[in-house]
């Protein structure tokens, strides 16, 4: 069983009956940063809640190479979860931890039941699909739209507002891997920005000076 202490994140989304129904059913997991929530092939049987932490969801290509899709932040969950339960297909995504997660796994049927037979959860899956939606179109847009030095300012700037702190722990290698491009590339682009004073660049550390 799941603590209504920890429930408390979801308050305001969800009426008292769902909230006791998660509390009854739901299981809680922790998993550290860089930890593999759900992989590509995986069976679905779950959908995640995100009580604390962050989690990349990321696709990859026939050569292994992965691209960052969105992010989770604490209350939402996996819309392409959501759709592969639905549709009992195996994961088309990888979910991974961005640092120290804790989840709630609430199993395959009760997502479908209370789905049919209560508003504030179906109102919360419809708004997490639009919101995962828009993401997406966003990610599109990027690619499609922006310039990789652009794109590489975006990110950064995107990563200090889901942190909430002006200095990334991150390496350029990791960059790369979630911008689906090479490392050289990154520290090249980061040195540019660096001149043009938009960031301040350390040992695995990136300090974000203009957003």
């Amino acid at each position: 069983m799941v603590s209504k202490e920890l429930l408390q994140r979801f308050n305001y989304q969800f009426d008292s009956e769902i909230l006791d129904s998660i509390a009854q059913t739901g299981s809680l997991k922790v998993f550290k940063k860089h930890d593999i929530i759900i992989d590509i092939g995986q069976d679905l049987n779950f959908i995640p809640l995100l009580i604390s932490g962050n989690i990349k969801v990321l696709r990859e290509d026939s050569n292994g190479d992965e691209l960052l899709l969105y992010v989770l932040e604490s209350g939402d969950t996996c819309a392409m979860s959501l759709t592969c339960c639905m549709a009992k297909s195996v994961s088309k995504i990888r979910a991974v931890a961005d640092d120290d997660v804790t989840l709630i796994m609430i199993p395959i049927g009760k997502m479908q039941h209370w789905f049919h037979n209560n508003e504030s959860w179906r109102n919360f899956i419809l708004q997490s699909y639009q919101i995962r939606f828009d993401e997406m179109l966003e990610t599109i847009d990027t690619l499609a739209f922006m310039k990789m030095d652009e794109r590489l300012f975006k990110y950064l700037t995107d990563q200090v507002k889901l942190s909430a702190s002006t200095t990334l722990e991150i390496t350029h290698q990791e960059i790369a891997e979630d911008l689906h491009t090479s490392r050289v590339v990154i520290s090249r682009l980061l040195k540019q920005l660096e001149k043009g004073q938009k960031i301040e660049l350390g040992r695995n550390r990136i300090s974000v000076l203009e957003f």
